[in-house]
């Protein structure tokens, strides 16, 4: 049965292997690395951050193998009667996996976390053109036609 949870200290490794698939092209990075394990133990410690994955040990996949995974941020905010805001970012499902469901589930799981810290918008950009990847996000209850977004690289991309 697949579970969204929290990420656990142990998965560093679990977590870059999916990462390699959702940015083929960025530079590898190693779970025995100082710095990586420096900034993934800050990320699961922020109480304003959420690394969510999906375990789904027992639906014919291996134990502690994760299948999906997002991240939520969720900004503090002086608007909207003082509600936060949060974003989801990073959102990757197994190549091996895809078309079952995980990617909504971990969607869905931090999208509830978003709820119960009662922000009032949770916001996702994707740089795909892709329409099954639009419709996905689409069929998880985002709008792409309410909002204009922007983004500006600052290491030169």
């Amino acid at each position: 049965m697949a579970t969204a949870r929290s990420i656990r200290a142990d998965e560093l490794a679990e977590l870059l292997e999916l990462y390699r698939m959702l940015n083929p092209d960025d530079p590898v990075l190693g779970p025995e690395d100082p710095d990586v394990r420096e900034q993934f133990e800050r990320l699961v410690e922020d109480d304003l951050s959420e690394l969510v994955v999906i375990d789904a040990s027992g639906d014919g996949i291996d134990e502690g193998e994760l299948v999906a995974s997002c991240v939520l941020s969720i900004t503090p905010n002086l608007t909207r009667g003082g509600q936060p805001w949060a974003v989801i970012e990073n959102v990757v499902t197994h190549e091996n996996h895809r078309g079952q469901g995980y990617g909504s589930q971990v969607v869905e799981y931090a999208t509830g976390i978003a709820e119960e810290a009662d922000c009032y918008k949770v916001m996702l950009l994707t740089g795909t053109d892709e329409d099954w990847k639009l419709d996905f996000y689409e069929g998880c209850g985002f709008d792409r036609e309410n909002k204009t977004g922007f983004v500006q690289y600052l290491d030169g991309e």
